[in-house]
């Protein structure tokens, strides 16, 4: 399905959440923003109002009567590419990660500040048309480790292999080969890739660990995203040939800790 969002048109967040006063209230904020917006109160009026109009960008309740909002993000992604940020009433952690795992862009935990969730969303489809906008001339693929990175087709490929990236992986994996063996904070990270000086560090830890599980041999024993503790994470080319692990390994990835 296509994205009906057009440049010079308003983009669209369409808002599903239980709570009509939540749903006020986002909405409002959104509106005054500039935005238009739709809302659901459940997953199949989610799905439906995606039918109707395909969102620029869905706001979406992790906890919704009958079908969750994890189920509910895996069947919008399966009708074509739209981002999401995740609501949840929860300060677990873990489900905080399962959200981002299964995708979602960015999550706010309730109570949450309108502004800063405006802010959220105002950052998101940045990032996202960025990567969605055509690149002016041929830009030489980023090459090490057997991985190959052309940021203009958006496109990596490990020995030739194409891999299946979210937006966030490709930025992310994008940015270690622009800074090979350079020690990248997470706050580095965080500001760098995903255009934020504020939110929770395990997002990045989160999307390490998933792009581990798609870059490295073993994610378990990772040798080309090390963890440098106390200070963040280092791409080593030489990882892969060498085999040694480094001073670095994995670390406490559900922690949010380095």
């Amino acid at each position: 399905m296509q994205n009906g969002g057009a440049t010079e048109q308003r983009q669209h967040v369409l808002v599903v959440d239980d709570d009509p006063t939540v749903s006020e209230v986002v909405s409002g904020y959104l509106e005054r923003a500039g935005f238009g917006v739709d809302l659901a109160a459940d997953g199949p009026g989610a799905l439906s109002a995606a039918g109707g109009r395909w969102p620029d960008l869905v706001v979406l309740d992790l906890m919704l009567p009958g079908m969750d909002g994890l189920t509910v993000c895996r069947e919008l992604r399966a009708r074509g590419p739209v981002p999401v940020i995740m609501l949840t009433a929860r300060a677990d952690e873990e489900d905080r990660i399962l959200g981002l795992e299964i995708g979602a862009d960015d999550y706010v935990t309730k109570p949450f500040s309108p502004r800063e969730l405006v802010l959220r969303v105002e950052s998101v489809l940045r990032r996202s048309a960025l990567a969605a906008a055509p690149r002016p001339g041929a830009v030489a693929p980023l090459r090490a480790a057997g991985l190959e990175v052309d940021t203009t087709a958006r496109r990596a490929t490990k020995q030739g292999r194409e891999l299946a990236l979210t937006l966030r992986e490709f930025d992310l994996l994008s940015y270690f080969l622009q800074h090979p063996g350079q020690v990248c904070a997470r706050e580095q990270l965080m500001r760098e890739v995903w255009g934020w000086d504020f939110g929770d560090l395990s997002t990045v830890t989160v999307h390490v660990r998933r792009l581990r599980g798609k870059v490295e041999d073993d994610p378990a024993r990772p040798r080309l995203i090390q963890t440098v503790w106390g200070a963040g994470y280092r791409f080593d080319a030489s990882g892969a040939a060498s085999g040694a692990s480094g001073a670095s390994g994995t670390d406490e990835e559900g922690s949010g800790r380095e």
